[in-house]
């Protein structure tokens, strides 16, 4: 395990400030960044400010498209000062922009209105734009809407769907002719004619139970995949998703608000142990006819074809298919004339293995580009098309977190990386043959970056941010990241930053748990502490391997929130335990397989006593914690299994029990129910419910589609069984986000705010 260099180093954090013997050494190890934000005209953050104001919300660049041409996209205010927006083309070497679209192109007829653009992607040849509008939510995301194609020669706007009903059409795509669109609606695929509005329908069976071309729910939530179709290279044909999820068990959500009547929502939902839908891939003309069905080995609802691609010659199609115990990656070489199928190669682990995407040609289709664990850092390999044989690209002991672009053309792969602070993030490129990586980030600029390259490979968009600075954006040229303007600064936001009153402190820190354990954490406090007080702490929890606390980045609403809580005199903390996606190597984040909420919130009460016993200022009767989801989950943890540690906890949508979660995320984390009963029920809060002393509050939305508000009322059972008193609150018709209906989100933080305060009075004592 790496260890870092020190960042900032400053006398007397967490120290004695100001006092003869503050140090900067602390939890055996140095502290790894602090900063105090200054007070001027003094700036008091408020829940109305942060939450219905929106005062300390963070500007961004988005909505832009590079062309083939180097040039981009962009919308900015009509320039003839009527309603809507221009699209413009903008030159990154000067900045000048020239009018692309005119708003009012964007009217369909003389009676209708503005079309309010929401995506748009240009066909190949850029003679037409698919414009996304009028979308409705399927679960998490807006995935249904309507779709308009414009002819930028003819000026005409032409809707699809033929006389489908308002926003019924999903994942919209031009086919590479730029005139034809393919299309998912009521569960069946449809290509249809841009220019002639010819309608043809690819499957017919869609239904109750058949899925063509979309997923269910765990397919989307677990493996990332809404869109189920690719058109081959040529044009000539579509490979596409069909699941099946007859016998998968039906969740009902139960709408209470709805009428008169509850309204019960249907879900097939897959828990843990339980049937999944069967799943395939099919290819069919784009002319219509009979699909050819991929022929995959083994059950098809134990399996999950969880990736696909076409070879550039349009003949073949290269598959990743996972077990159910996603533990081995299977890679099949598919014919997409025969559906006949060959396994290439595959990746392999003990714990469970990650659908790679990563992956793309190189070579022409000779090889293609795979990002793999197999030898303890998830390193870049370049895998023969042809043999399977693996030949490492990046090397030393660092993970690559994310590939950001292939330019072969100059040979190089550019990719994010921390090799040295995995609370980071920056931009490495290296040969498309192998060797070793070059930092393109400046290395004055700590934090965390991410990119979006031109096509050309010599423009970027580069967004920088840090925990106490706001993202900032600017245009700079590769490779020697030379910055051309900046377009986004943050200033407002980062004068009231400097503005707060009465001052914060923040900064980064090491504690070592065990021989050998370091984690990495972050703090923020009041600058000016009381001598002899003592101050309450509450610490921000995930811990699962979906996510990351401790990052060097800037946190958005969470983190002001925190702020304000430090402004009342709380030392807000955050710490993360081994098996979060930590670029640490391999044995760092998977060492918690099968033990789940064991390893993950022993190694966070460690990490709170060592931390209390070279702090002791910090109050040990209060100790509050709090976290949503994973972070709800191992809030109960942390209640029940350390009642003597923790004193208050907010568990906001947490999964009490394993067994009520879905088959995808539990399943490859913990293996099956069948293989690890006992795994299964240490790791469940559930468990030991019986053990609570503190004051615990409960929330859930009603309206949970994800983390059901079912494991919420076991758990409610179950303190109740124990006659342990606790507080609860339940959000009717919420989702998992519990945002939904006016003044809710300020609802929820008044809420967390209050039974904080009460249970665990902030201040000095």
């Amino acid at each position: 395990m790496r260890t870092l260099n020190p960042i900032h180093r400053r006398r007397g954090l967490f120290g004695l400030a100001g006092q003869k013997g503050g140090r900067n050494l602390t939890l055996g190890c140095a502290l790894l960044g602090a900063a105090i934000v200054s007070a001027a005209a003094g700036e008091r953050i408020t829940l109305d400010k942060l939450l219905l104001q929106g005062r300390y919300g963070a500007a961004g660049y988005g909505g832009v498209k590079w062309r083939a041409s180097g040039k981009y996209l962009r919308w900015t205010g009509a320039r003839d000062g009527r309603p809507g927006r221009d699209l413009e083309e903008i030159d990154p070497e000067t900045g000048k922009g020239t009018l692309f679209l005119p708003s009012q192109r964007l009217i369909p007829g003389r009676d209708s209105g503005l079309l309010s653009v929401e995506r748009y992607v240009l066909n190949r040849r850029e003679s037409r734009l698919l414009i996304y509008t009028n979308s409705k939510r399927v679960w998490r995301q807006n995935t249904r809407g309507d779709y308009w194609v414009l002819d930028l020669t003819s000026g005409e706007l032409r809707k699809l769907g033929g006389d489908a009903p308002p926003s019924t059409l999903m994942f919209a795509e031009f086919g590479p002719d730029g005139r034809r669109v393919a299309y998912v609606r009521a569960h069946n695929l449809y290509v249809e004619d841009a220019v002639t509005g010819k309608i043809t329908p690819l499957t017919q069976d869609g239904s109750e139970h058949v899925i063509n071309g979309t997923f269910d729910w765990v397919y989307e939530e677990e493996l990332s995949l809404r869109k189920g179709f690719q058109w081959s290279p040529d044009g000539s044909r579509i490979a596409f998703w069909q699941l099946d999820t007859e016998g998968v068990g039906v969740f009902y959500l139960i709408n209470n608000t709805a009428g008169l009547y509850p309204k019960l929502i249907p879900i097939p939902y897959p828990k843990s142990g339980t049937r999944n839908s069967a799943a395939r891939i099919g290819v069919v003309p784009a002319e219509g006819g009979k699909p050819v069905w991929i022929r995959l080995p083994g059950d098809p609802r134990e399996h999950y074809p969880a990736r696909l691609m076409w070879f550039p010659d349009g003949k073949r199609l290269l598959i990743q298919y996972l077990n159910r115990r996603q533990n081995t990656n299977a890679i099949y070489v598919a014919d997409a004339t025969t559906g006949q199928a060959r396994k290439l190669t595959e990746d392999v682990d003990p714990a469970w293995t990650e659908v790679c995407d990563d992956w793309q040609w190189l070579e022409d289709g000779k090889a293609f580009l795979w990002k793999s664990e197999r030898d303890g850092w998830a390193r870049l390999y370049r895998i023969d098309a042809r043999t399977g044989k693996w030949r490492r690209i990046t090397r030393g002991d660092y993970d690559v977190i994310k590939t950001v672009r292939v330019d072969e053309k100059a040979g190089w792969i550019y990719f994010i990386a921390s090799p040295d602070n995995p609370t980071e993030r920056y931009l490495y490129r290296v040969r498309c043959r192998g060797g070793q990586a070059q930092r393109v980030t400046p290395k004055n600029q700590r934090g965390t970056h991410s990119y979006n390259i031109s096509p050309d490979g010599r423009w970027a968009f580069h967004t920088w941010s840090t925990f106490d600075m706001p993202p900032k954006t600017e245009l700079i040229e590769l490779p020697a990241h030379r910055t051309v303007r900046t377009l986004v600064e943050n200033k407002s936001l980062q004068k009231r930053l400097a503005e707060l009153e009465p001052k914060l402190e923040t900064g980064f820190f090491r504690v070592e748990t065990e021989p050998g354990v370091k984690l990495d954490g972050w703090y923020i406090r009041p600058a000016q502490r009381r001598p002899g007080a003592k101050y309450p702490a509450l610490f921000h929890v995930y811990g699962e391997p979906a996510g990351q606390t401790v990052l060097n980045r800037w946190g958005g609403r969470n983190a002001m929130w925190h702020r304000m809580l430090a402004q009342e005199g709380y030392v807000v903390l955050s710490v993360d335990n081994r098996g979060t996606p930590a670029p640490r190597g391999r044995e760092w984040r998977k060492c918690i397989y099968g033990k789940m909420g064991v390893l993950a919130s022993r190694d966070q009460a460690r990490a709170v006593r060592a931390i209390l016993h070279k702090w002791p200022w910090l109050d040990r009767d209060r100790i509050a914690v709090w976290g949503w989801s994973g972070g709800g989950s191992m809030t109960l943890n942390a209640m029940f299994r350390y009642p003597d540690l923790y004193k208050t906890g907010m568990a906001v949508a947490p999964v009490p029990n394993m067994r009520l979660y879905d088959t995808i995320y539990q399943e490859r984390y913990m293996g099956l129910p069948d293989d690890n009963p006992e795994g299964y029920r240490l790791g469940s809060p559930i468990t030991f419910a019986k053990n609570l002393r503190g004051d615990l509050l409960l929330v859930h939305g009603t309206g949970d589609d994800n983390v059901h508000y079912q494991g919420m009322e076991a758990l409610i059972n179950e303190l109740i069984a124990w006659n342990k008193p606790f507080t609860m609150m339940a959000y009717p018709g919420r989702s998992h986000s519990i945002y939904e209906g006016p003044n809710t989100r300020r609802h929820l933080f008044g809420l967390l705010t209050r039974f904080l305060e009460e249970h665990c009075p902030p201040g000095p004592r």
